[in-house]
C-alpha cells in the first residue's frame, strides 16, 4: 500500500469517526482479512461493543459471503479469517454535492447538506465486488432492509456520518456517529443504519440491518444500536 493510501484511509477513518486523531492512531487493527489488509474497513456497532476493550465482539458481515445483489448485511464475530467482513470504504462528497447532482433529496440538505456521504463496498479478500451496502427501496422507512446493491447507481448505497450527533466512546473506545441513508427524504427525523433493538448476532436465523428513524433518549443521546464507529487493518 502506497504512502499515499494510507494517507487517505487514515483520513477517511478519522473523518468517519468525527477526527478523534488521537483515539484512532493508538487504535487496534480491525477484523478484515490478510489479504484484504490496511485498506479494508470495518464497522462495529455500539450496541455490541465493549467499553474496556477497542476489539469489537460482532462487525459488519455479507450473510454467508454472497456476493450477489440482495444479500443481507448481519453482524457476525470477528475474524480475520472471514471475507465476508472485508469492506472497503470510498468518500463520495457531501450531501450538497449529491443534490446538486439530483442524485438526492434536497430535503435531506436542509440539516445535512455540509456532511460527509460515503460507500461501503463489499471486498472479500481484497477483491472489489461492485457491490456496496444500501437499500432496494427507492427511499428507507421503517425496517427496509440492508443489503448489496450496486455501487455507485444510486444515493441508495451512500450512507452520511450525522455528525451532529456525534457520541464519545469510552474510556478505550472510539466515537460513535449514525449514520443516514442518502436516498432519505425526511430532513427532521431522518432513517439510519440500524440493528435490530431485539435482534443478537448470536441468534438464528441472523438479524438483517434495516432502516430505522433515529431514536433518542430524552437527554439527546442516540440509541446504541443506531451507533457506528470504524477502523482499519487485520485482526491480530
Amino acid at each position: 500500500m502506497s504512502f499515499k493510501s494510507k494517507m487517505l484511509a487514515a483520513a477517511a477513518t478519522l473523518t468517519l469517526v468525527g477526527g478523534a486523531a488521537g483515539v484512532l492512531a493508538s487504535g487496534p487493527a480491525n477484523a478484515a482479512t490478510p489479504s484484504c489488509g490496511h485498506r479494508c474497513i470495518n464497522l462495529f456497532s455500539k450496541k455490541f461493543s465493549d467499553v474496556l476493550t477497542t476489539k469489537p465482539g460482532f462487525v459488519l458481515d455479507v450473510f454467508r459471503q454472497g456476493a450477489k445483489v440482495g444479500q443481507p448485511i448481519i453482524m457476525f464475530q470477528s475474524s480475520n479469517a472471514d471475507p465476508a467482513e472485508d469492506f472497503t470504504v470510498s468518500l463520495q462528497g457531501t450531501v450538497n454535492q449529491f443534490v446538486t447532482a439530483q442524485l438526492a433529496s434536497p430535503a435531506l440538505a436542509i440539516h445535512y447538506g455540509n456532511d460527509l456521504a460515503w460507500e461501503f463496498q463489499y471486498s472479500p479478500n481484497g477483491v472489489d465486488s461492485g457491490l456496496c451496502v444500501g437499500i432496494s427501496a427507492l427511499t428507507p422507512g421503517a425496517n427496509t432492509p440492508v443489503s448489496l446493491q450496486p455501487c455507485g447507481v444510486s444515493a441508495r448505497t451512500v450512507w452520511v456520518t450525522d455528525v451532529q450527533n456525534i457520541q464519545r466512546g469510552g474510556l478505550f473506545t472510539f466515537p460513535f456517529v449514525p449514520l443516514i441513508n442518502g436516498a432519505d427524504t425526511n430532513f427532521s427525523n431522518p432513517y439510519v443504519l440500524t440493528y435490530p433493538p431485539n435482534g443478537n448476532p448470536n441468534d438464528k436465523p441472523r438479524p438483517q440491518l434495516v432502516t430505522q428513524n433515529l431514536h433518542q433518549f430524552s437527554r439527546g443521546q442516540v440509541y446504541d444500536n443506531q451507533q457506528w464507529s470504524a477502523f482499519f487493518g487485520v485482526l491480530r
